[in-house]
């Protein structure tokens, strides 16, 4: 939009909303101000102004201010520009290819908005918010209370219901600011219903503009912060720190999808430490998903022996067969084709998809959750789904769009280095302690709130080792409940005496010549504990009389064919003894 008739003065004072007093070619004048708000910060003593002087001779006041100058950077101050500029911008086919219709100032409720648009399949409502208010790059809005703005959105979301589309559009009346945030301080209502309306589905909409003395045009869409305009401001330094103090790990240096899929589900609930070595012997056994998708299951569970949580695996390999009938062998590049895929959750879809491709999506782990809270001093209980829901959109809004990898890694890195658990955070070198609003408060060590979980169920169980001159036996377990399908060596409910146990093997067919008690172990599950103790039963010869199915395997079939989970692994080192013995 272009001004006619544009003259440049000086402010000088401001006596009333409506009015303002500025030089003019060495002339004091009377200046109508159509903005209305407070914008004391850039009506200032000594400003340089623009103002157009009116076609209306007869008016009392001749000049209407147009635009101020703050520092280096140009506003535009007319409040009547806004929808004109978003008119032609929407005209112009920048909203929508296909506008059929553009028409201001319709009503719809008990509401007016600002332009009602149609295209071939569709009809939106547009209300359209100018904004001057500026502090470091970042504007805000309302710059005074608005029950009026707030009612539009509540009308907004009632247009939405009932098939509209609708859009809230915030003409930012200047160029290089940061971000957008609504103002919490004159009129934290229009957040909290600005939140509401983008839940609800209506669109927000924000654009800074080009300005000068004479002229003003839509040019390039600003970021919208609704939940934390502190997360956008660590946003930059946390990348940046990640970049200095990245650990050197394996699956840090590709961008293979696949590959850092792998890694993802290996580091759930297992320390980083011990899944390096379960990770290139993977990989170097299944480099493709086309090998994932086609390895036998047992070859499967064998390669994942030792990380526990044997589910994962098994729906790797049915996303890895889904990647092979749906997406040709090739790996999902977007993150709602990656959240598809079976296992795949909110977080690893935000891992792989930012990580391998750059994606700006979130990746809210536990480290990432505790280094929020803190950050944020929020003392909701990140156990609580909602909690976890509003972290991930606080984390989704300021992700730097070329840095999506270097952020979420940084956060998950922090978690892991810096804001670790128990004991002391770091702060001292934490590159987010200065805007730590836990720190500020001096409760980072009571961060976060979290629901204990409730106590683990204890299971008493005896391990029994079979064994002749030749083996051990083992069997599967069921294919369903704890453990499914995985080879265990076979045990009983409650503590059996040693003549118990005999008795048991006897029950089998298994009589035992000789029998060894072994030292007592315990394994923890997630939700139940084993205390196990153990017996080693010597017998003339496993297959003869056995009346259960076993398999009785020797050392090498151990180690390279079946796949014993870890809760037995302290009566393995026996197992493999034994066979190991009864091979020589």
């Amino acid at each position: 939009m272009k001004y006619e008739r544009i003259s440049k003065g000086v402010f000088l004072e401001r006596p009333n909303r409506f009015i303002a007093y500025a030089e003019l070619a060495g002339k004091k004048e009377v200046i109508h101000v159509k903005n209305t708000g407070r914008c004391a910060e850039l009506l200032r003593p000594g400003a340089p102004i623009y103002v157009q002087e009116s076609e209306k001779p007869a008016r009392k006041t001749k000049w209407d201010l147009i635009g101020v100058e703050k520092g280096s950077r140009m506003i535009n101050m007319d409040s009547q520009v806004p929808n004109q500029v978003v008119k032609e911008w929407v005209e112009a086919g920048n909203l929508k290819p296909d506008i059929r219709l553009v028409r201001p100032e319709t009503t719809y409720g008990n509401s007016r908005f600002d332009l009602y648009v149609e295209t071939g399949n569709s009809r939106a409502f547009i209300e359209v918010k100018g904004v001057t208010l500026e502090e470091n790059g970042v504007v805000r809005f309302p710059d005074a209370p608005s029950d009026r703005a707030v009612k539009h959105l509540q009308e907004l979301e009632k247009a939405v219901r009932e098939g509209y589309e609708a859009y809230v559009f915030f003409v930012i009346q200047m160029k290089g600011v940061r971000y957008f945030t609504p103002n919490m301080d004159t009129h934290p209502a229009f957040c909290q219903a600005l939140k509401s309306a983008k839940a609800a589905g209506v669109r927000l909409l924000a654009y800074d503009c080009r300005v000068s003395g004479d002229e003003i045009q839509i040019a390039d869409p600003v970021p919208v912060v609704l939940e934390s305009p502190r997360l956008k401001e660590l946003s930059g330094p946390i990348a940046a720190w990640y970049r200095e103090n990245r650990r050197d790990l394996p699956w840090r240096n590709t961008t293979d999808a696949y590959r850092i899929w792998v890694s993802e589900i290996m580091l759930q609930q297992t320390r980083v430490e011990a899944v390096k070595r379960y990770y290139e012997r993977f990989l170097e056994a299944l480099p493709t998903v086309r090998e994932l998708a086609e390895v036998p299951e047992d070859r499967l569970m064998k390669l994942w022996e030792g990380l526990g949580y044997y589910n994962r695996v098994r729906n790797m390999q049915k996303a890895a067969r889904q990647v092979m009938e749906e997406y040709g062998g090739e790996f999902p590049h977007t993150y709602d084709t990656i959240r598809s895929l079976a296992g795949i959750g909110n977080y690893t879809a935000g891992a792989v998809s930012s990580f391998a491709y750059g994606i700006p999506k979130p990746a809210v782990d536990g480290n990432v959750l505790r280094v929020l809270s803190r950050i944020l001093a929020s003392e909701e209980d990140i156990m609580k789904a909602s909690v976890r829901s509003w972290m991930e959109r606080a984390v989704e809004e300021v992700i730097p769009e070329q840095e999506a990898s270097d952020f979420n890694q940084g956060l998950i890195e922090l978690g892991a280095l810096v804001c670790v658990p128990g004991g002391e955070p770091k702060c001292g070198i934490c590159p987010a302690a200065e805007l730590c609003l836990a720190r500020e408060k001096g409760i980072q060590t009571a961060l976060p709130v979290k629901t204990k979980a409730k106590a683990r169920r204890i299971e008493k169980r005896t391990v029994l080792i079979f064994r002749d001159s030749e083996g051990v036996a083992i069997r599967k377990r069921p294919p369903k409940g704890l453990l499914a399908g995985l080879y265990e060596l076979p045990n009983v409910e409650g503590h059996l005496t040693r003549k118990e146990a005999a008795d048991y093997g006897k029950s089998i067919g298994l009589t035992p010549v000789h029998v060894r008690k072994l030292e007592a172990a315990k394994h923890i599950f997630s939700h139940v504990e084993w205390h196990m103790v153990g017996y080693e039963l010597l017998v003339d010869a496993l297959e003869k009389n056995c009346g259960e199915e076993m398999i009785f395997a020797k050392r090498d079939e151990l180690e390279t064919v079946y796949s014993i989970p870890s809760a037995f692994e302290a009566y393995m080192v026996t197992a493999h003894a034994i066979a190991g013995d009864s091979q020589r």
